[in-house]
């Protein structure tokens, strides 16, 4: 039989290395810990993702529900079509804090569904008593007010809620907890209403433009357009002139 010897500078290299290992793999980084998601987070992916029923049940899920789980339950309901359910919702939220200002926003925009503008027009006006600068309710107050065509409430409303925000009305989130209406008949007059202004606010591009969609949108009164005060500035330019002197395609 033939013995092997191990030479004792390998025997003391080994002696050394084992702790050395040890100590290693005791004390190697662990995975990362993923943070658990909430159901309220889960909800508001569905809703992102325009999975409303799968948002409510899960919203639904959460305990305790909160004021804010029910309103934005109730925007669900509301993106679905079912304002019944939605303002039952809302008036939840309310129930759990009846200074919340985006549940009554969104009743607001219940009543304006269902053309009931006076009503509207007193909810909005009660959700900005308690918070007075938000621009999605000025916004959701000119609207209201469009409807029932007090031009001027509409205007001094939208520039409020412009000198709020800039980008109010170009805000196309899918996740929130207020209702914004964009709706409204006669699209023709709201996009020249639009067009005055943007004008007044001295945004010439998107005043431009509005105007052209309300030209294109059937609104015939140019006298109208060369005589309202916010376009004087515009008028000098070679745009508005142009705009003017051709005839638009209506669609």
């Amino acid at each position: 039989m033939v013995s092997a010897r191990i030479p004792v500078f390998f025997l003391t290299a080994m002696a050394l290395f084992v702790p050395f290992a040890e100590a290693q793999l005791t004390t190697a980084p662990s995975a990362p810990v993923l943070p658990r998601i909430t159901p309220e987070e889960k909800g508001d992916i569905y809703m992102a993702r325009k999975m409303y029923r799968e948002a409510i049940e899960t919203y639904m899920s959460a305990k305790p529900l909160t004021a804010v789980l029910w309103d934005k339950a109730g925007i669900c309901y509301h993106q679905l079509g079912d304002i019944n359910l939605a303002k039952k919702s809302y008036e939840r939220a309310l129930k759990l804090d009846k200074k919340y200002s985006d549940a009554i926003n969104n009743i607001g925009t219940i009543y304006y569904a269902q053309k009931k503008y006076r009503s509207a027009i007193a909810s909005y006006m009660k959700a900005l008593r308690i918070s007075p600068d938000s621009a999605s309710v000025w916004s959701n107050l000119g609207t209201a007010y469009y409807a029932r065509k007090q031009y001027d409430e509409m205007n001094k409303a939208y520039a409020k809620a412009l000198t709020l925000d800039p980008t109010v009305f170009d805000q196309h989130n899918s996740v929130g907890t207020q209702m914004q209406d964009r709706s409204v008949e006669d699209r023709a007059r709201y996009h020249y209403e639009m067009a005055k202004l943007y004008a007044n606010a001295g945004k010439n591009d998107l005043a431009l433009q509005y105007l052209r969609k309300a030209l294109e949108e059937g609104f015939k009164d140019k006298d109208k357009v060369n005589q309202a005060k916010e376009f004087s500035v515009l008028r000098e330019t070679q745009e508005f002139k142009d705009l003017m002197a051709a005839e638009p395609r209506v669609l």
